[in-house]
């Protein structure tokens, strides 16, 4: 498996993983690889679309640059984009504010039968928030209770959770935030906060590392996604999406095969009906 899932028993360094796709895969064999995977999602979306019974909901994370956009633009360019939702969650308004940090997430979630990707999430209350000291630790710290909650909720009620950190080096990061100066049609994405927000590389590296130690789980895992290279981090993602829904395909199959009996039953019902 290419993506790394968070093993919840065992308490990461993010400074012991590496941010390089393996040695040993070609980039040409990693794209074969994708394009396969790419037509397997297809399929499962198309299933679990007319089965109706899961949802998906997609969390990336990651540091600025560290790819998230262009993750979203690929996985979705692999989906019909009906079944499709991605909601991104920047500084909360005022309205936000006067309500609980999960009132701005919930109504994203997904519907049965579709996916919702968020671009960063509900884990901004415990990461930016932690680290600039925005809310009292003692507010914070009991955010992941109410996540673990959450999460635990909407898989009980058919949502499959699953979520990436897109973990990127800070050389290649101030090397995309360079090339984002010098190319025109990027420029629009600068923001001198992304320059100043280095200055917590560490501090951001402990708060993500305490996300995984409290809510990585069974049913909502974390999963690290090496993402120097744009190619592989596309493949890892996609290959741990496939291999989520997987499991669920002979249960969305029979339930599409029943669909149909009870369908065909009804259409010959009717054709009896107007020939009397």
């Amino acid at each position: 498996m290419h993506a790394i899932l968070v093993d919840k028993s065992k308490r990461i360094s993010l400074d012991d993983i590496s941010t390089e796709p393996p040695k040993s895969l070609d980039k040409d064999d990693a794209n074969r690889e994708l394009a396969e995977l790419e037509e397997e999602l297809s399929e499962l979306q198309e299933l679990m679309w007319g089965a109706r019974q899961q949802g998906v909901l997609i969390v990336l994370q990651g540091r600025d640059t560290a790819g998230k956009d262009g993750t979203i633009k690929r996985v979705v360019g692999a989906l019909n984009p009906r079944g499709v939702h991605v909601a991104s969650f920047g500084v909360p308004t005022e309205e936000e504010l006067q309500h609980d940090f999960l009132w701005r997430i919930h109504k994203h979630t997904p519907r049965k039968g579709e996916l919702s990707i968020f671009n960063r999430s509900h884990y901004e209350d415990v990461l930016v928030v932690r680290v600039h000291g925005l809310v009292p630790e003692s507010q914070w710290r009991a955010r992941y209770g109410h996540i673990l909650d959450f999460e635990t909720m909407l898989s009980q009620e058919g949502s499959i959770v699953l979520k990436f950190f897109l973990h990127i080096s800070k050389e290649e990061q101030r090397k995309r935030l360079i090339d984002r100066e010098k190319d025109p049609s990027k420029a629009w994405k600068l923001n001198p906060n992304d320059w100043k927000e280095r200055r917590y590389w560490s501090e951001y590296s402990r708060a993500y590392e305490d996300v995984f130690a409290y809510t990585s789980t069974d049913f909502a895992p974390w999963h690290v996604i090496p993402a120097d290279s744009k190619w592989y981090r596309n493949l890892a993602v996609a290959q741990a999406i496939v291999r989520a829904l997987r499991p669920h395909k002979d249960a969305w199959v029979a339930e599409l095969t029943e669909k149909g009996k009870l369908g065909r039953a009804a259409l010959r019902s009717l054709e009896e009906r107007d020939d009397t």
